[in-house]
């Protein structure tokens, strides 16, 4: 049973290598492979670990080798120094074997491996861990350095895990041996086994039967542009909606809570909502404020791109916003339904899917054959009670190969505004091959041009910069006009999965100054439920605690919450992730900042998020292997006095707290809590 939630242990995901109770067999022969099990009274015979099955293995690159480095180009070398046997692998990773019981010794040479000599991205942490202890860890480990030596006695212990972490630096380059790594055996051959199962407990209470009005409580819009907000409410059906002091040219649907509508007067404009049933009611404050700034809380919804990539269609898009109402997230405010890349032509496709012109004769982009009309799509998805959201790249093409809108940026800008859109995701793709080089100027100039674009409609654009974090975007973001960019790379639907949401997420400490209303740092998109990958739509490879770090971390990051699995495969674990109203609460707080990491020791860390109620969101993270005490201090958080502490994902006041609050947090796990005066 879980805990709570977490993240990978020294700073990534964890290569994991997990042995079992009984004891390793093999023979010694020359050629290093093991033999079968030893007869009573046999000696010691050595197990290497190449020798062993490792497919099991997952890491955050490439394919895991035997007797050779991860690229497969050559022996295993760490500092100089060569090596006939190994296991060749990428930071991060997992690998379980059990042991059979009669394991007695495990030898190795840890490092990186010398195919990155010189690199000085290459870094990675080495440790073992048997039965949950940890028996060596190697520290920071850079390329070119000499081999660390590992010689432990393992005698009775249960099970051992080899890991290899990312360092904290992201896993580029984290090329990592476990060199001559070898296993002294009395007994039976070891095996490699899948990672122990880890039950997917649902910790959100069902919301009451009585009104809840939910979701931001402050909206932004420009001076006579279109206005779409649906009341996000939860509570038993029917449900009557009412508004006291909304302005005049604005218009409430009392059956859906759908407010639309205008208003040409700059100014801030404070209703009262209500939502009423046949059990109570429910009211609450919301500012509407009409001005320059757009996203004055982090955007929420849903993208097509981690479950259907290019394969995106009409249809989907109608399934996902369909789902994004009978599913609920609407009541919880999910309000984009966004479409990635895939929609437009791919020039010189065969594929009659993507063939064709990529624009008209008046040079007019043309969407493929899967979206046989945009404005009736828009259309369809606003009469939802939700925005549509759409993606191009400032190149000429998109990272798809489809086409980008370079040198037909303002045309573009008016055919999106003309079939309705309300969100651009800009993707840098194959801009790159125009710009002149990496330099500021370089970097700003095809989103200073789109944003201007923008600006010149009579139709509000969340302008999302999607350029992985180059030129320190986060410092000038906003300048070109974005209301959130990407960070770092893509956290990417794969195996390791677990140790790119480690290492992009607990990476954003520091950047939570150039993060408020209208503007946010976006790590990238939720990928927990189903999501595509290996070709097919599967279970994430996160782990349910992992899941619920991941969201626990995004919402004190105050990132968007652009949920990217499949919205036909809601099954109720993932809804009670994304649907947790407390949770949510911390992502959407109107002072609108981000979190940052107030103390960390080893892989315990605590990351605060100050609240505009005077409260603080406070999650107490595990990134180890290990399940350990985590403690949040007052004086790292800059509190005094007794504090009432609540948990968040269980919606349940855990007392009255004085100096500290402290919990066990499982591996990869946290507790989220907020924390109040008495």
């Amino acid at each position: 049973m879980i805990g709570l939630t977490g993240v990978a242990g020294s700073g990534g995901l964890f290569f994991a290598l997990v042995m079992g109770t009984a004891a390793m067999a093999a023979d010694a022969r020359d050629d290093g492979q093991a033999g079968g099990p030893t007869g009573a009274g046999g000696g010691v015979q050595t197990v290497w670990l190449s020798s062993l099955d490792l497919s099991k293995a997952t890491q955050g690159w490439g394919k895991p080798q035997a007797d050779k480095n991860v690229r497969g180009t050559g022996p295993i070398s760490i500092g100089g120094r060569k090596f006939d046997r190994g296991f060749g692998t990428h930071a991060p990773g997992a690998l379980h074997i059990d042991l059979k019981g009669s394991c007695t010794r495990f030898i190795a040479f840890v490092g990186v491996d010398d195919d990155v000599k010189g690199n000085p991205a290459a870094s990675v942490t080495f440790e073992v861990i048997g039965d949950g202890k940890s028996l060596f860890r190697s520290g920071v480990m850079k390329a070119a350095q000499p081999a660390r030596e590992v010689a432990l006695d393992v005698r009775g212990i249960r099970t051992l895990s080899l890991l290899v972490g990312a360092a904290k630096d992201g896993i580029s380059f984290d090329n990592a041996d476990w060199a001559d790594a070898k296993f002294e055996v009395v007994g039976e051959r070891p095996e490699t086994i899948e990672a122990p199962p880890e039950e997917a407990v649902i910790l959100t209470p069902k919301p009451p039967r009585t009104p809840r009005i939910n979701g931001p409580r402050v909206y932004g819009v420009r001076p006579g542009s279109p206005m779409l907000f649906t009341i996000p409410a939860t509570g038993d059906r029917p449900m009557e909606f009412s508004a006291d002091d909304l302005p005049a040219t604005l218009s409430l649907d009392p059956a859906s809570g759908r407010i639309s509508g205008s208003i040409r007067k700059k100014g801030e404009y404070v209703v009262t909502l209500r939502a009423k049933n046949a059990l109570g009611t429910a009211e609450g404050a919301f500012r509407i404020v009409v001005g320059d700034q757009l996203a004055l809380t982090p955007p929420m919804g849903w993208n097509s791109w981690y479950t259907h990539f290019l394969g995106v269609s009409d249809k989907i898009m109608r399934e996902a916003a369909d789902a994004m109402v009978s599913s609920g997230m609407i009541n919880h405010g999910y309000a984009y339904v966004n479409i990635d890349d895939g929609w437009e032509v791919k020039p010189g496709a065969s594929d009659p899917d993507f063939a064709g012109e990529a624009r008209d004769a008046d040079g007019n982009i043309r969407p493929n054959r899967k979206f046989p009309d945009m404005k009736a799509l828009t259309d369809y998805i606003h009469s939802k009670g939700m925005k549509a959201g759409l993606y191009s790249s400032p190149g000429p093409l998109t990272c798809g190969r489809c086409a980008g809108s370079y040198q037909h940026e303002e045309q573009d800008a008016r055919q999106y505004a003309a079939w309705g859109f309300d969100f651009l995701k800009y993707d840098w793709c194959t801009y790159g091959e125009i710009a002149k080089d990496k330099s500021l100027p370089e970097l700003k100039k095809p989103y200073e041009r789109m944003n201007a674009a923008l600006r010149k409609l009579d139709r509000d654009f969340v302008f999302n910069l999607c350029q992985y974090g180059m030129g320190e975007v986060w410092k000038w973001g906003a300048e070109v006009g974005g209301h959130c960019w990407r960070t770092a790379g893509d956290l990417g639907a794969a195996a390791s999965l677990w140790g790119n949401v480690d290492g992009i997420g607990f990476s954003q400490n520091g950047l939570e100054k150039y993060a408020g209303p209208g503007h946010w740092n976006d790590p990238d998109y939720l990928l927990i439920g189903h999501i595509g990958w290996k070709g097919t739509i599967r279970p994430t490879p996160l782990t349910p605690n992992e899941q619920y770090t991941h969201m626990s971390l995004w919402c004190l990051l105050a990132s968007p919450l652009i949920f990217s699995g499949d919205m036909t495969k809601l099954d109720e674990f993932t809804l009670s992730l994304l649907t947790n109203d407390e949770v949510i609460e911390v992502d959407q707080d109107p002072l609108g900042r981000q979190a940052a990491r107030v103390s960390q020791i080893d892989d315990a860390e605590v990351w605060a998020k100050d609240m505009e109620d005077g409260s603080k969101a406070v999650g107490l993270f595990n990134r180890g292997e290990v399940e350990q005490k985590v403690v949040a201090k007052w004086s790292d958080l800059g509190l005094t006095g007794r504090r009432i502490v609540r948990d968040l994902w269980r919606q349940k006041d855990l007392g009255t707290f004085e100096d500290r609050f402290e919990a066990s947090v499982p591996r990869h796990g946290v507790v989220l809590v907020r924390m109040r005066a008495e």
